[in-house]
C-alpha cells in the first residue's frame, strides 16, 4: 500500500483547533465570532494545500483576511459639504451619545424604578430631557423614526375619520414613500384642501366637519415653492377646532438665527399645535428616532394606542437621545455653524502639505444642510479642489473619503470632517 509522501500538503496543513488556539487568533474570535474566524482559517489552510503559502504562515494569513470592523458598514469621511447626508446615515453622533449607547448596551433600568423595584415608564429620562429642551410641550413621546411618529399621530387621532391636509403639502418623503400612502395605511381618510400653490384658511374651514379627526400641516422640507403662493400658519389652523398635527420634519426644537425659515417645535406649540412630530437624526443631531411633543391629552392618546408598542424605540436610542439633549453641541450643529475663515485655513493647510504636481487649490464652496432641512439655505465655506478623477480614487481608499464632483472638479469640503482628521484627508489625497 503506498505511503503518503512526507511532504504531502495535506500532512503539512496546521490543524484548525491549533490555529484557533493561537493567542492573536483567539483574540479575534472574541471580537468577531468563531464562525467568521474559522472561515478565514479554512481559507488560509487551502492556500497551504495550493502551495501559495507555507504552513507557518497560516496564522498571519488568517489575521490578514479578517475584516477590520465587526460590521460590514464602512466608516466614511464626509467631504461632500452635505451635513445631514441620508446615504451616510444622517447625523453623526456626539461622543456623549456614543458613550451613552455603550452604557445602555448592557442591563439598564430602562423600565425599572430601582428605588421601589417596580416597573416604571419606558424612556422617562429621554422624555424629561425633551421637555426641558422644549418647555412649551406638556408631554413627550419617543418612537423609532419620524414617519412612525406621524403615522402614530394620525392613527390615534383620526383612524376611520378625515385628516385635512393642503394639496401643497402632499409630499414624498423619500425612497418612494408618499404622504397619501402613509395616511391611508392608518385607516384615516385623507381630505385635500386648497391647491398646489395656494391654500387659504377658508379652504380648511369649509372642510372641517363632525368627521374631521385632525388637521395635518406638513413642512415641505425637501423643496421650496416660490412665486404666487400662500399657506396657512399653525396659529390660524388652531382656531378651527380639531387638533392640529404639525410635522416639522427636520427636528429643530427651538428657533435658530441661521435657520430663519425652518419651523421649530417650540414656536409651533406656542402657536397652538396639539402635536408636533419630527425626526431625531436631523437638525437635532441625535440618533434615528421619531419625536412627539404636545398637549398632555393628545400625546397620551398616542402613548396608549396599540400601535405605539409596535413603533417604540430601543434602549440604546433612548440613551443616545438623552445624551444628545443634555450634552455638548452635536457635530451637526458644529458643521452647520462652522466658521468660513477657519474652513479656509484648514483647506490651505491641507493643500500646503500636498505635492505640487497634484494641482490642488483652495476654492470657495457652498455647503448645504441636507436631510430635507433648510432646502434654500447655502452654507458659505471653502474646499480643496482636485482633478475630477480623485473622487473615485478617494472613495476606494481603506479609509474612504466621499467628496463631491462639481463643474468637472473633485471638491473636498472639510465642513463635516473633524479637524483632527485633516491629516488623514491629506494623506488620502497624497496616496491616490
Amino acid at each position: 500500500m503506498p505511503q503518503p509522501h512526507p511532504q504531502d500538503a495535506r500532512r503539512r496543513v496546521p490543524r484548525t483547533d491549533r490555529v484557533l488556539a493561537e493567542e492573536p487568533v483567539a483574540g479575534a474570535v472574541s471580537r468577531l465570532g468563531r464562525d467568521t474566524v474559522k472561515a478565514a482559517v479554512a481559507a488560509a489552510q487551502q492556500r497551504v494545500r495550493n502551495g501559495e503559502i507555507s504552513p507557518d504562515q497560516v496564522v498571519a494569513a488568517t489575521l490578514a483576511a479578517l475584516p477590520e470592523h465587526v460590521t460590514t458598514m464602512t466608516p466614511v469621511l464626509n467631504a461632500t459639504g452635505v451635513v445631514i447626508h441620508t446615504n451616510l446615515g444622517r447625523a453623526p453622533l456626539s461622543s456623549a451619545a456614543l458613550e451613552a449607547m455603550t452604557t445602555a448596551a448592557g442591563y439598564v433600568d430602562v423600565e425599572l424604578d430601582l428605588a421601589t423595584g417596580q416597573r416604571s415608564s419606558r424612556g422617562r429620562a429621554a422624555s424629561a430631557a425633551l421637555l426641558r429642551a422644549v418647555p412649551e410641550a406638556q408631554a413627550a413621546l419617543v418612537v423609532n423614526n419620524g414617519a412612525a411618529a406621524l403615522v402614530l399621530a394620525t392613527t390615534a387621532l383620526a383612524a376611520g375619520r378625515e385628516v385635512l391636509v393642503s394639496r401643497g403639502e402632499m409630499v414624498e418623503i423619500g425612497d418612494g414613500f408618499r404622504l397619501p400612502d402613509l395616511i391611508a395605511s392608518t385607516g384615516a381618510r385623507l381630505r385635500e384642501v386648497g391647491t398646489t400653490n395656494r391654500t387659504s384658511l377658508q379652504d380648511y374651514a369649509d372642510a372641517v366637519g363632525p368627521d374631521t379627526g385632525c388637521i395635518l400641516k406638513v413642512h415641505p422640507s425637501n423643496f421650496r415653492v416660490e412665486g404666487f403662493t400662500s399657506s396657512v400658519p399653525v396659529v390660524d389652523l388652531a382656531c378651527l377646532g380639531p387638533p392640529v398635527v404639525h410635522d416639522i420634519g427636520s427636528g429643530l426644537l427651538g428657533a435658530r438665527p441661521l435657520l430663519p425659515e425652518e419651523p421649530d417645535a417650540a414656536s409651533s406649540l406656542r402657536d397652538g399645535a396639539s402635536v408636533v412630530t419630527c425626526s431625531g437624526d436631523k437638525l437635532l443631531g441625535g440618533p434615528q428616532a421619531g419625536l412627539v411633543l404636545g398637549r398632555t391629552d393628545a400625546v397620551e392618546r398616542l402613548r396608549r394606542h396599540p400601535l405605539a408598542r409596535a413603533v417604540r424605540t430601543d434602549k440604546t436610542t433612548l440613551a443616545a437621545l438623552e445624551a444628545t439633549l443634555r450634552g455638548p453641541t452635536p457635530p451637526v450643529l458644529q458643521a452647520i455653524e462652522a466658521d468660513p475663515g477657519r474652513l479656509r485655513a484648514r483647506c490651505e493647510a491641507v493643500v500646503a502639505s500636498l505635492a505640487p504636481e497634484i494641482g490642488a487649490t483652495v476654492v470657495p464652496a457652498q455647503g448645504v444642510v441636507g436631510g430635507g432641512g433648510a432646502p434654500g439655505l447655502r452654507l458659505p465655506g471653502w474646499a480643496v479642489a482636485l482633478p475630477e478623477r480623485y473622487a473615485a480614487l478617494l472613495r476606494s481608499r481603506t479609509q474612504p473619503v466621499l467628496a463631491r464632483v462639481e463643474r468637472g472638479q473633485c471638491l473636498v469640503d472639510l465642513r463635516c470632517i473633524p479637524e483632527t482628521s485633516d491629516e488623514v484627508v491629506a494623506e488620502a489625497i497624497q496616496g491616490c
